[in-house]
């Protein structure tokens, strides 16, 4: 009987270990196909704020986005 308990908690940590990776791979996976803001959404926002982008600010903003991924 404790021998049948000892493999349940074995198995269940076993499993929640191997779920939490699995989970973590697709995510980052869904994350580097779908970054979630891209140059079009930063150029908007920068826009809704009075200001006009140029490239080289868009691609330091792209930079620093990736930096915290």
């Amino acid at each position: 009987m404790l021998h049948d308990i000892l493999l349940l908690v074995v198995g269940i940590l076993i499993g929640a270990a191997i779920g939490f990776f699995l989970a973590r791979y697709f995510m980052k996976k869904y994350l580097k196909q779908n970054p979630p803001i891209n140059e079009d959404m930063i150029k908007a926002l920068m826009m809704q704020m009075g200001r006009k982008p140029n490239q080289k600010q868009i691609n330091q903003m792209m930079k620093a986005m990736e930096k915290y991924q």
